[in-house]
């Protein structure tokens, strides 16, 4: 089997609103669910090198071993850049969410031809929370939108207004999916909620985190 690619956000900042990151639990989840199955995985970000991370607590079982884990805890602090990544190389790629998703992500074209090449191959296409904010623009070969007519999901207006974020994030997140032609539906705010459309696995919160890397990983065992 080949390799998982983890994408997380290297952007610090959320607008004059305080520090975000990629959100730990956000790797950490489907980490523990694909490693505990065998499954490698090599984590990206836009800029490499140790990205800034959010939603850290080491109480929770997966965080903490992750976090200490030797060989991933080395991944983690040097992240590859798209650069360096072959995309042959891998049978997914998964954008794990964070605030700072909002900012690095949507516009890279490195991720989105990383993205579009994985999908194109016939490979699965992951994301939670902030994280689909890296599918909104990524299109395909014949010129359409990657997430057009399939069923999609990611953070909810509602959930943003919750924590009040909605004016400081660049775009609100379910608005931008519709926009792209995604189908978009949603659970109430914090229940896990992931969509599975043919080898494209979405999912709403943090919460969704573990279901969609197990969703991932039963596309790939198929």
């Amino acid at each position: 089997m080949k390799k998982v690619l983890f994408v997380l956000t290297s952007h610090g900042e959320k607008g004059n609103a305080g520090s975000t990151g990629y959100h730990l639990g956000e790797v950490a989840h489907p980490w523990k669910v694909l490693h505990d199955a065998g499954v490698e995985m090599d984590l990206v970000s836009p800029k490499g090198g140790e990205p800034p991370v959010d939603g850290f607590d080491l109480e929770d079982a997966a965080n903490q071993e992750f976090w200490n884990h030797p060989v991933y805890k080395e991944k983690r602090i040097h992240t590859k850049t798209p650069n360096d990544i072959k995309a042959n190389d891998y049978s997914a790629i998964y954008f794990a969410g964070g605030h700072g998703t909002m900012w690095d992500f949507p516009d890279n074209k490195e991720l989105q031809d990383l993205t579009r090449t994985i999908y194109e191959s016939g490979g699965i296409v992951g994301a939670v929370c902030h994280g689909p904010s890296a599918l909104v623009n990524v299109t395909l070969s014949d010129g359409s939108k990657l997430i057009a007519g399939k069923r999609v999901n990611g953070f909810s207006n509602e959930e943003e207004e919750i924590v009040k974020l909605e004016s400081v994030v660049p775009f609100l997140l379910e608005n931008k999916l519709i926009a792209a032609g995604g189908k978009y539906s949603k659970s109430a705010p914090w229940n896990s909620h992931v969509e599975v459309d043919s080898r494209l696995v979405t999912g709403q919160n943090p919460q969704s985190a573990k279901a969609v890397g197990e969703a991932i990983l039963s596309l790939l065992k198929n």
